[in-house]
């Protein structure tokens, strides 16, 4: 069920702690085994002085409340988060689409090798597993994939 009352816009520095929150209970939700290297202080910290602030951020909100953040880091698609309720409704769809328009010459990304449902979806939207690691550079130390999308010839 797709939603039209969705609004998709820039983050501003209000929507920080609204954004943040989302990612948490999106992490919690999605990768329940995984360890988080930060606490949520530490996460909201890095929401409101650098993510916002300092990345292309994208949020997407229903009558006024954040239910999915896109942050755009170069070529990098470095976060994109839906809160659990708002799953399944085309948010995340919408936003990777945002992300390609944004960046029309290619994209990267890295998930958890793990996160099955995230590998499909990326997978669905074109993205190819590009390179797989043993976890040894990511905070986690979970093994992770590089995903990489180029815009069809």
């Amino acid at each position: 069920m797709k939603i039209d009352n969705l609004d998709i816009r820039r983050a501003v520095d209000s929507d920080a702690a609204e954004a943040a929150d989302v990612w948490l209970r999106s992490y919690t939700a999605a990768l329940p085994d995984v360890r988080r290297a930060h606490t949520d202080d530490e996460v909201r910290a890095w929401f409101r002085h650098v993510v916002v602030p300092g990345k292309e951020t994208w949020v997407a909100t229903l009558e006024g409340a954040v239910v999915a953040l896109l942050v755009l880091d170069g070529e990098e698609l470095d976060q994109l988060y839906v809160d659990p309720p708002w799953r399944g409704h085309g948010i995340g769809d919408r936003l990777v689409d945002l992300a390609k328009q944004r960046r029309a010459d290619g994209l990267t990304l890295w998930t958890f090798q793990v996160n099955a449902p995230a590998r499909r979806f990326y997978e669905r939207h074109g993205f190819v597993a590009a390179e797989h690691t043993d976890g040894s550079r990511n905070e986690e130390g979970e093994p992770d994939v590089r995903y990489v999308w180029h815009p069809e010839a």
